[in-house]
């Protein structure tokens, strides 16, 4: 016996049920459809393919976080869909984050994970950042100096303050990410902290924060004194 294929009338769709009841109330599914824009050629449409990539990666989050070479080797995604879900994952971490322009005043390790937290979230990679400030706290630039880990062979002081030397920074801030969610400082962390200031007192350029980076939460080393230093 040969079932019918399932039709569905235009309301049902996702593009037609955005404009007649609002985006708040499309699944998970029907908004990932809408960035896919089509589904397989002969297996379903947008939806099913949403469906499927919801099942692949575990959740909504799991789909966000994914590489582009993971999502393009789903049945259907490809490359071109793929970097849409990449595009739209990134743009949603962007408008979480704080904005943190060129001439920005920063007064606190709060406002510097307000920028950074919601970037840097779901990364898998510890990222190092360096905020170099003028001499009324206000934002130069910010660069990122190094990826992998903090081991001292990939963040040395002398790479961590090139940038603020050739900007003429007055004072620098620094970052990184823990991808385990926990921010409390490692025993690296606390020794390139040391370093770092330690090289910014003789360069001229002090060092008014080194900030982890965490799930939902931060540390600061200034906010704690520079108490766990080594």
């Amino acid at each position: 016996m040969i079932v019918p294929l399932q039709r569905h009338s235009r309301a049902d769709l996702p593009r037609e049920r955005l404009s007649n009841v609002g985006c708040a109330a499309l699944s998970d599914g029907e908004l990932i459809a809408l960035v896919l824009g089509t589904g397989r050629p002969r297996g379903g449409g947008a939806v099913a393919l949403a469906q499927d990539l919801l099942t692949a990666f575990g959740s909504l989050r799991g789909l966000a976080t994914a590489e582009c070479g993971e999502l393009a080797a789903v049945n259907g995604v490809g490359r071109a869909r793929a970097s849409r879900l990449i595009a739209a994952g990134e743009i949603a971490r962007r408008l979480a984050a704080e904005r943190l322009d060129a001439g920005t005043a920063i007064s606190s390790s709060s406002a510097v994970y307000a920028h950074f937290g919601p970037l840097l979230a779901d990364e898998k990679r510890e990222l190092f950042y360096a905020l170099m400030l003028d001499t009324k706290n206000r934002l130069l630039a910010k660069v990122r100096i190094s990826e992998g880990s903090l081991a001292s062979a990939l963040v040395h002081p002398r790479e961590a303050f090139r940038p603020a030397v050739r900007a003429a920074a007055a004072s620098v801030i620094f970052l990184h990410n823990h991808p385990s969610g926990d921010p409390s400082p490692s025993i690296e962390d606390k020794r390139i902290t040391t370093r770092l200031r330690e090289a910014g007192t003789l360069l001229g350029i002090p060092v008014l924060d080194h900030v982890v980076a965490g799930a939902g939460r931060y540390y600061s080393f200034a906010d704690s004194g520079w108490q766990d230093l080594i």
